[in-house]
């Protein structure tokens, strides 16, 4: 296959560096060494991460933001958030992640980015380099980003989703389901918070977006005196996707659509009206 001369050209060095640069260089490679030497006196204690991790999961703060849910495909894909891997992270020590924007190029619209998660004690290392365009999805079709702080967030909202895998990808898997099934339960708890109260507080969050109790009943299949502890719960997920932006609310609570025969219903009706009979009454004549 042949490319384009300037495709396959590589980018020339530059022919000098500032002293802050090299200063920075010197700073990383000083700071990886120290961080590998601090790792190996100073141990995990597994039993105090594990102690750590569970208060974590047991706040409503942590447990409100520890999952995701987004549309793909007319389904809804769900499942535990960066907030949750960046706390786990910080529970297990000895954990250096983060994401770096290795190359952009303006000319291609495109930035080359990696992601990576790095035990340094266990020295395992989980790494992607992927291409991210400097384009944004819309419903009338992919919009060219030229704003740099649109580039930047458009970098960083795709970027959170390599870290989050690859810090799940070095902690250890039971490690990560039981902080999932406690954010769940603390979800469920509330807190300690009497259900009925979530429910009344639950409605009045959605009604602060424009998201009425009937639609909420109708995504449901039940009144709101019958919902549960787990109705709860997972509206607090979806109403949490909703404020950040991972999903809408009409793709999680669909309007009611009007059909052609409620249409041809309401005009057929429209003459009996204008006669009068039921819904007007009549105007009484004056004596001759």
């Amino acid at each position: 296959m042949n490319y384009p001369a300037e495709r396959m050209t590589p980018a020339a060095a530059p022919a000098r560096i500032g002293q802050g640069t090299a200063v920075e260089q010197s700073r990383a490679v000083a700071e990886v060494q120290a961080a590998i030497v601090v790792a190996q006196q100073c141990p995990r204690d597994i039993n105090a991460a594990i102690a750590e991790m569970r208060q974590s999961c047991s706040q409503m703060y942590l447990a409100e933001k520890a999952s995701f849910r987004f549309p793909r495909g007319g389904q809804q894909v769900s499942g535990p958030s960066v907030h949750l891997a960046r706390e786990l992270a910080r529970c297990w020590g000895n954990i250096q992640y983060g994401l770096v924007e290795m190359r952009r190029d303006d000319e291609y619209g495109e930035s080359e980015m990696q992601a990576f998660a790095w035990d340094v004690q266990k020295n395992s290392r989980n790494s992607s380099t992927f291409i991210v365009p400097h384009k944004r999805d819309q419903k009338g079709g992919a919009k060219k980003l030229e704003d740099m702080r649109d580039i930047y967030e458009n970098n960083a909202n795709n970027g959170a989703r390599r870290v989050r895998e690859a810090i799940f990808a070095i902690l250890p898997p039971w490690f990560v389901e039981e902080a999932k099934e406690l954010c769940a339960k603390t979800l469920r708890d509330g807190g300690g918070k009497p259900l009925n109260l979530r429910i009344a507080d639950t409605i009045k969050a959605f009604e602060n977006i424009g998201v009425t109790l009937d639609r909420i009943e109708t995504k449901l299949g039940r009144p709101s005196g019958k919902w549960t502890e787990h109705d709860v719960a997972q509206l607090v997920t979806i109403g949490k996707s909703i404020s950040q932006g991972e999903v809408t609310a009409d793709d999680e609570f669909p309007l009611p659509r009007v059909t052609v025969d409620e249409i041809q219903q309401q005009a057929a009706s429209a003459p009996a009206r204008a006669e009068g009979s039921a819904d007007w009454p009549a105007v009484a004549q004056p004596p001759a």
